[in-house]
């Protein structure tokens, strides 16, 4: 589609450098990034840095936003203590002001503005606070009596979208895989520090997670194609989305897909929080950087909150099978998104990718 502007907030995240990525691949689509540090990579997008939190800021890059038509919002503001931030009054107040302070620039701009991408997750359900109803179904299972800043950026959303030619839907992904330096939820950085740490030793790999959960997630590349199949689709006009790869796992069953795809043999199951063990591994990481001429940054900024985020997902310290974590995608399917992915395959990907990379060794 000609005179197609994209502005991708929330640039350097997982899902924000995906969203470049894919639209990058688009004929006749300018991109603009938004996120107050530069993205590794842009992917032919025009940068332009922001913080989302200040109003005044916002207001200083709004010519900027002039004649856009879709805005695919990543932005995302974490506590430092994850998990525990997510019920947090000031984490859910940031994040609602991020979203009403760009729209509050974006939109007297952007006359021609035609969509709005949302995202949000399955703490929509409550995941973090009680077991899933199997499956999660959107417009049935929402947990809106939890504290939650989905809640008061979609309720925003909805009273702002009234009467106005543009549209909004939202994305609820699963676990997203990809790869982003330094974001709060991304495996693949930890996983791979970890790794090495045992490869360097001579260990196999062994599993550090608790008991299992049949859970799902999500490659971020599938997750960029179906927001961008959300900004023109009838049938995504003011709809909120799950998003799977398709199928389920377990940690242990896709744990020597994860091995391999690292060139290790899979371990024991050994309990390890990775949240505590990796201020050992900051001078070892350093020194493999060197060695193997990495181009990965110091292990703070390259893994972030993520290896908090690598105990939680993989249920660290949890002695007991968890309730199955699933949601339907029967409605995006009908819908007419059908795309999916072999869990293992994606695993297997972002792996090489990452090596290939000089991400990891």
């Amino acid at each position: 589609m000609a005179n197609k502007k994209v502005v991708v907030a929330g640039a350097t995240g997982l899902v924000g450098s995906a969203a470049l990525r894919h639209f990058g691949a688009a004929a006749g689509c300018e991109r603009m990034a938004l996120s107050r540090r530069k993205p590794r990579e842009l992917y032919g997008a025009r940068h332009v840095p922001v913080d989302l939190t200040s109003a005044e800021d916002c207001g200083r890059v709004a010519e900027e936003l002039r004649g856009v038509t879709h805005l695919v919002y990543a932005a995302l503001y974490e506590a430092p203590s994850l998990v525990e931030g997510w019920r947090d009054p000031q984490q859910i107040a940031t994040n609602d002001r991020m979203l009403r302070n760009l729209m509050a620039a974006l939109e007297p701009v952007a006359p021609d503005l035609k969509h709005v991408a949302l995202l949000q997750g399955t703490k929509a359900y409550g995941v973090h606070v009680r077991p899933l109803t199997v499956p999660a179904r959107e417009g049935r299972s929402e947990m809106y009596e939890q504290p939650n800043f989905y809640w008061a950026q979609e309720n925003f959303l909805r009273e702002l979208q009234k009467s106005k030619r543009w549209h909004w839907s939202i994305l609820r992904p699963v676990l997203i895989i990809g790869e982003a330096m330094g974001g709060a939820m991304d495996l693949i950085p930890p996983l791979g520090v970890y790794a090495a740490m045992l490869r360097e030793q001579g260990r196999p790999l062994d599993y550090p997670g608790g008991a299992a959960r049949v859970a799902q997630a999500v490659d971020v590349d599938l997750l960029a194609r179906a927001i961008a199949w959300s900004g023109e689709a009838e049938t995504a006009r003011n709809e909120a989305f799950n998003v799977t790869n398709g199928d389920v796992f377990t940690w242990e069953n896709i744990w020597p897909a994860i091995s391999d795809a690292l060139e290790m043999k899979p371990g024991k199951h050994v309990p390890l929080s990775l949240a505590q063990e990796y201020p050992k591994w900051i001078a070892p990481w350093d020194e493999l950087r060197k060695k193997r001429d990495l181009i990965a940054p110091g292990l703070e900024e390259f893994v972030g909150l993520s290896f908090q985020y690598a105990d939680y997902s993989m249920r660290y310290g949890q002695t007991e099978s968890g309730p199955p974590s699933i949601v339907s995608t029967v409605k995006i399917n009908q819908a007419g998104f059908t795309e999916m992915m072999d869990t293992e395959a994606m695993f297997r990907k972002w792996f090489k990718l990452a090596q290939a990379s000089r991400l990891l060794p």
